[in-house]
């Protein structure tokens, strides 16, 4: 998935979501080192820890995602080291003893053979006792193939309106949710302009993404419902992924 498009609709939705970098910050915070993480898009979790003091390694695949990450760096005045790669592409000589995938970086990986070998590679890159951290959102999804706006509503400096509609498909036996985004601009002069954009995502039950971890080498995680810890529910809407690698003798 190419977010080269989506950089400017993504920023404008989830600039200001917070919900998870306290925990982020926690986890990198207690291990020390260098961090490495997994789609550090435009550097809204990388920018966080590293005003806090963490030494975070970002891998972004999006060229323009990277972009922006810099120009956030420089408005508030830190260095972001994000490098090109994914999460399947990635090498260094490098072992970690935190990688992280914060939000829903994994569900760009469509296939078994796709999601085994990310979790491979992550679990190459991590130092003994080593911690893999991520979260994905749990599937629940609103009225399908129905043209909805969500009250997402942007201003701009110079007065112009977006308005976010979105239209989504589901493809239950591939576990498929492709979103496809109107973004309706009124100028001031009344100029009206859409553009459109298309997103899909792979989603993941929690026992399916427990046994892949399993199978790529990683210990039973530890599966939270929420960033502040306690089960996983019907009413959770994340589910927290603790996992460290396997050590026990094959």
């Amino acid at each position: 998935m190419n977010y080269d498009d989506l950089a400017s609709i993504y920023d404008q939705q989830y600039d200001s979501y917070r919900d998870d970098l306290h925990f982020y910050a926690g986890l990198a915070e207690r291990v020390g080192g260098r961090v490495l993480e997994i789609g550090a898009g435009s550097g809204r979790v990388t920018s966080f820890l590293t005003r806090r003091g963490v030494r975070v390694l970002g891998v972004e695949p999006s060229g323009e995602m990277r972009a922006r990450a810099q120009a956030r760096a420089a408005r508030e005045g830190v260095t972001l080291d994000i490098v090109e790669g994914s999460v399947q592409t990635f090498r260094s000589d490098e072992r970690f003893g935190l990688i992280v995938a914060p939000f829903n970086a994994l569900m760009h990986l469509y296939t078994p053979a796709e999601q085994l070998a990310a979790l491979q590679n992550i679990r190459a890159h991590l130092a003994a006792g080593g911690q893999f951290v991520f979260d994905l959102y749990v599937p629940r999804f609103g009225a399908m193939n129905t043209l909805r706006h969500e009250g997402e509503t942007f201003h701009a400096p110079d007065g112009s309106r977006t308005d976010l509609f979105l239209l989504q498909r589901h493809d239950a036996p591939r576990q498929l949710i492709t979103t496809e985004y109107f973004a309706d601009t009124a100028a001031p002069d009344g100029t009206l302009r859409r553009a459109h954009h298309t997103l899909t995502q792979r989603y993941f039950s929690r026992f399916e993404m427990e046994w892949l971890l399993r199978c790529a080498g990683f210990e039973t995680p530890r599966v939270t419902g929420s960033f502040q810890g306690g089960p996983l529910t019907e009413a959770s809407e994340v589910m927290v992924f603790q996992a460290r690698a396997d050590s026990s003798p094959a």
